[in-house]
């Protein structure tokens, strides 16, 4: 069974920092692209950041450009996505997704996690 999990989310305060980390079971992550993406309630579902197969290219949205770092470990098979200076417009759910494009639109991705809730708060 082709299966993407994501941990590390929780509430934090603003200011601070939190890292996800993406596992993959059933599959190999380094075949595919990761994005993360995170929806926050009542809003349409945003993408974060993504990472190309191999690590060697990365991008980030504009509004977490800076703040947000996506790495990962083909070894390990796990993705992280690092956040810090969290700010309360970060709170969302938070997933990850497995692509074969190069591309931030959820619609391309083939896997989806279940999400992890993110909450900045003081």
């Amino acid at each position: 069974q082709l299966q993407l999990v994501e941990s590390g989310g929780g509430l934090v305060q603003p200011g601070g920092s939190l890292r996800l980390s993406c596992a993959a079971s059933g599959f190999t992550l380094d075949d595919y692209v990761i994005g993360w993406f995170r929806q926050a309630p009542g809003k349409e579902r945003e993408g974060v950041s993504l990472i190309s197969k191999n690590g060697g290219s990365t991008y980030s949205a504009d509004s977490v450009k800076g703040r947000f770092t996506i790495s990962r470990d083909n070894a390990k098979n796990l993705v992280y996505l690092q956040m810090s200076s969290l700010k309360p417009e970060d709170t969302a759910v938070y997933y990850c997704a497995a692509g074969r494009y190069y591309v931030m639109t959820s619609s391309w991705y083939d896997y989806w996690g279940q999400g992890t809730q993110v909450t900045v708060s003081s």
